[in-house]
């Protein structure tokens, strides 16, 4: 399952938005909206960051002109995270019941708790 990327700026847990590339040969800095993968020269900005990116003299910033957006959950997220809970559940992984409260079922790292209004 793909994870949610960081901002690659130091100290940032922020989610990234963005993608920030340079363009060398030009002296440009790129941000734009956030790439399907993340790529070893490129790097994962935050919206905060993105937006308040500046570049050394001499150089010019390209900006992507329209609203840094966090990326939708796709289908193959979807499908990865079903299977990781299948798989946690299956019946043939081993159960440990010690320190549950009484009622309580356990199916691998996932647990039912008893509804506290049944009799």
């Amino acid at each position: 399952m793909r994870s949610v990327r960081r901002c690659s700026r130091t100290g940032c847990a922020n989610p990234a938005v963005a993608t920030l590339t340079y363009a060398y040969a030009d002296s440009t800095a790129v941000v734009g909206p956030l790439a399907t993968y993340s790529e070893p020269h490129s790097y994962d900005l935050c919206e905060q960051h993105a937006l308040r990116l500046t570049a050394p003299k001499g150089w010019e910033v390209v900006r992507h002109q329209g609203q840094f957006v966090a990326p939708e959950p796709t289908v193959d997220d979807l499908t990865a995270l079903a299977e990781a809970v299948r798989e946690a559940g299956r019946a043939d992984r081993p159960v440990e019941a010690h320190d549950l409260p009484t009622g309580t079922i356990r199916r691998g790292h996932l647990r039912v708790l008893p509804d506290p209004h049944e009799d």
